[in-house]
């Protein structure tokens, strides 16, 4: 299910709140067709055939009847750098701050899930500039910072920032030395112009041999397919202030065709630089992100 507003408020505390969606989503890995994703996880790997009999975990095998062998402290050393869009745009829609919501409780999902592997994690707020941004670390004190950080950022007034995601890829690519895995939750709406620099960001990463993960941050009913009601609205572009009224109905195949063509370009030049690019639907549950992380970790291994 996706997470409302009320549920965010109601649970107060983030931490909390990403500790049982965790802990709920790996539970229904069990009942899944991902099911090999199991528990065990942050603590075994499947056993490949040819290796020494040493370490496969038995009791594991007895519940699962599948062959895991005991990972130690070396073997699961991932460190993650999570880059969170805090830019105007980002609080659509208004009435919940949709998309930022989205993105600060799947942080923090994420960020819970990574010490649970005993994984190094940092996470960094930016517009068009780098807001705040933790070391990259795993001990349980770094996390509760973490928690803290984010749970500011749910409480924080809506922001009057413009987003300048390329300059911020680029710092990030010339500031993390040793390879990790970078994951970005932004809507990506930069200016056509500034396109190509996005791209030429996007590559940078890649080409320090980071693995990128980038969540594509959307309402995809108004963002995407125009869905609004036949009547006449008045739309406020949030990190310009510029207002246009309009009815729906008469620029929504122009819309659709111009927003289709930009994120393809987007999803075409992922594709080449061997970037993950996910489309993350706020109205959808915080699960796609976490079974997409959970694959691209698998495929890091």
């Amino acid at each position: 299910m996706p997470i409302d507003l009320g549920i965010v408020k109601q649970y107060g505390n983030l931490e909390l709140l990403a500790k049982q969606m965790v802990e709920g989503f790996i539970t229904g890995l069990h009942k899944s067709p991902y099911h090999g994703f199991s528990v065990e996880f942050a603590e075994h790997r499947l056993y490949n055939t040819g290796e020494g009999t040493r370490h496969i975990d038995w009791k594991v095998f007895a519940k699962t009847d599948r062959l895991y062998t005991k990972r130690y402290e070396e073997e699961t050393n991932l460190r993650c750098q999570i880059l969170i869009d805090n830019s105007s745009s980002m609080y659509y829609p208004e009435k919940d701050w949709g998309k930022i919501r989205f993105s600060i409780v799947a942080a923090a999902c994420l960020a819970y899930m990574l010490q649970r592997q005993r994984d190094a994690v940092g996470v960094a707020a930016f517009s068009d500039t780098i807001e705040w941004e933790t070391p990259i670390k795993s001990t349980p004190t770094h996390i509760h910072n973490v928690f803290l950080h984010l749970q500011q950022m749910l409480d924080q007034p809506v922001p009057n920032k413009k987003t300048d995601t390329a300059k911020i890829i680029h710092q990030i690519a010339d500031k993390i030395h040793r390879r990790s895995l970078i994951i970005i939750f932004s809507d990506m709406l930069e200016n056509s112009e500034n396109q190509q620099e996005l791209f030429s960001a996007l590559q940078h990463l890649k080409h320090n041999r980071h693995e990128v993960l980038l969540f594509h941050t959307i309402d995809k009913k108004t963002e995407d397919a125009f869905e609004f009601a036949d009547r006449p609205y008045v739309f406020v572009d949030l990190e310009s202030g510029e207002r246009v009224k309009l009815q729906p109905s008469q620029i929504r195949e122009y819309y659709r065709e111009q927003i289709a063509r930009q994120f393809q370009d987007l999803k075409l030049k992922c594709g080449q630089y061997k970037i993950d690019f996910i489309e993350a639907d706020i109205a959808q549950s915080i699960d796609q992100v976490l079974l997409a992380y959970l694959i691209k970790r698998t495929k890091m291994k």
